[in-house]
């Protein structure tokens, strides 16, 4: 994947051309080609350019191959483009290559006789070759034996024809970390058995810990195989903030100018998305995202607003979730004090990295101005925001928040951290029923409690994972809010929906079975007064 084309919203689509270069990779491109041509070396040469996925590796290979071709007729090298990727999983992607390679080669007049028909016996061998490399030596050696010669006369009879031809060979290989860990194997093998060619350069991108990895099973390393390498440049951030405005510009056409302002646009992202803008994958991941989620929403929502909530999704997914599942604390809500959003919000907070607090801090409150009466003490007039804020249908309007969800595709369910810290409450009966009762008020925009959707993730935990200690504190917790957990919950919209008090049924007999029956019914006879759970469950 690679620099994102500014007339394109595909991560696929690799710029073609330098003028078309948005992140400055054009002069790094051109020193490279310059590098390639006039540099003297001994034998061949293999270079190497790391980068992640969407580092843009595949649009500098375009850059420099097209500087290459820019050059004087008496500087140009032949360039044979080869992309393994294509032919992955195919058993014969050495046969590919060599192919391609002969391909190329038969069709410049310049290249002698000799080499290709040369190319084409080293070709036959290495394409029966199995692993490992150590083979393919060998039967190189083996195919020069056949031919009455020592291998090394037959090297230095390539290499002298090679010499013969003036233009300089580029061999240039993309997606090599796209390849299956066999294929990358298979294709490093080729660099290394095949002679190192006087005039030949071998261009090869890919993610260095990929390459690594696959290489390291049979025992082989880079250094063995590549003499020089460069980390892609990284652009800076003008050039990143450049390129993702354009590709912003393209996908909110279109949209009402009363649903777009550019002055809060301006703070929100300087104090808050720009924060996790640093690669170019970032901006492939945002724009992606807002290419599928927002023509849906065009025209319903704050368009300022649902770049905001999208970049929470990507970058701190367990905030999107937090305000998905508990939406009434980031509007009116008279269940919601002051103190219990501050405490609630905290805790999402501090979970996050030191370094991306304060920017998501400010999001929050960008998005839902009551935070701001949370955290800072500043009392607004309500009514005129909320009607300011419905006007330009913004995230914090009670009737609009649905709408910026409604390609929400989370499970629904708990993190497992979320669900663990719950159930870490389970030491202290009393404080597991107040969290119990805590989720029972907090509602998600589908009207789910997060009380049933954290039932419905214990109902069907390993039962063997809870503590036998922690068994008693549960089922005490769970009776001693059942009755009143019942009242909040709405009637079932339908015949076969269940209630929160089958789910507790289920959960509390399947716990109370774990333990031996003197136990069970003693602690039966304690809690049958409570509530008449437990009568219904464990009589016998």
């Amino acid at each position: 994947m690679a620099q994102t084309e500014i007339n394109s919203q595909s991560a696929d689509n690799p710029l073609i051309t330098p003028e078309q270069d948005k992140l400055g990779y054009a002069p790094f491109a051109q020193y490279l080609a310059d590098t390639i041509c006039k540099m003297k070396f001994s034998g061949g040469f293999a270079i190497a350019v790391y980068g992640g996925w969407n580092s843009g590796k595949s649009t500098l290979l375009h850059f420099v191959i097209k500087y290459l071709q820019q050059k004087p007729e008496n500087e140009q090298p032949i360039i044979v483009r080869f992309n393994p990727w294509l032919f992955s999983g195919n058993e014969n992607i050495t046969r590919q290559f060599f192919d391609q390679l002969q391909d190329v080669l038969s069709q410049v007049t310049s290249v002698p006789k000799g080499l290709k028909e040369r190319i084409a016996d080293i070709a036959n061998v290495i394409s029966e070759i199995p692993l490992p490399y150590t083979q393919a030596t060998k039967a190189v050696a083996k195919l020069f034996d056949e031919e009455e010669k020592e291998a090394s006369e037959i090297k230095e009879e390539v290499e002298e024809t090679v010499a013969q031809q003036p233009r300089r060979i580029v061999i240039a290989i993309d997606d090599i970390d796209r390849l299956s860990a066999d294929d990358i194997r298979t294709l490093f093998r080729i660099f290394k058995a095949i002679p190192h060619f006087t005039n030949v350069v071998y261009l090869l991108f890919f993610n260095q810990e990929v390459v690594v990895k696959a290489l390291a099973e049979t025992g082989e390393s880079l250094e063995k195989i590549i003499q020089f390498a460069f980390e892609i440049p990284t652009p800076d951030k003008t050039s990143l903030r450049r390129l993702l405005f354009e590709k912003l510009n393209g996908i909110i056409a279109d949209t009402p100018e009363e649903l777009f302002e550019p002055n809060r646009w301006g703070v929100i992202y300087l104090q808050g998305i720009d924060h996790f803008i640093t690669k170019i994958s970032d901006i492939v991941s945002l724009t992606n995202t807002l290419t599928v989620t927002y023509p849906v929403v065009k025209g319903e929502v704050n368009a300022v607003d649902f770049i905001a909530i999208e970049a929470l999704r990507l970058f701190c997914p367990l905030i999107y979730e937090a305000i998905y599942n508990n939406f009434p604390a980031f509007i009116e809500d008279d269940n919601y004090s002051n103190e219990k959003i501050k405490s609630l919000v905290n805790t999402w907070i501090a979970q996050l990295s030191e370094r991306d607090k304060q920017p998501v801090q400010y999001l929050l409150v960008q998005l839902f101005p009551k935070l701001e009466d949370v955290w800072g003490n500043i009392k607004h007039d309500d009514r005129q925001q909320q009607l300011e804020c419905c006007n330009q249908r913004r995230i914090c309007c009670p009737e609009i928040f649905p709408i910026y969800f409604r390609l929400n595709l989370t499970t629904g369910e708990l993190s497992d951290r979320q669900f663990q810290s719950i159930l870490a409450l389970a030491d202290d009966a009393k404080t597991f029923s107040n969290k119990l009762l805590e989720l029972a008020h907090q509602k998600r925009p589908d009207g789910i409690t997060q009380l049933r959707v954290f039932l419905e993730q214990l109902e069907n935990y390993p039962e063997n994972e809870i503590p036998q200690d922690k068994i008693s504190i549960i089922v005490q917790a769970l009776c001693n809010v059942c009755d009143e957990i019942s009242c909040l919950e709405e009637k079932p919209k339908a015949r076969f929906d269940l209630g929160n008090e089958i789910i507790i049924i289920s959960i509390v007999s399947k716990l109370l079975h774990r333990i031996d029956e003197t136990t069970r019914s003693n602690m039966s006879k304690s809690l049958l007064s409570k509530t008449k759970l437990i009568s219904r469950n464990v009589k016998k």
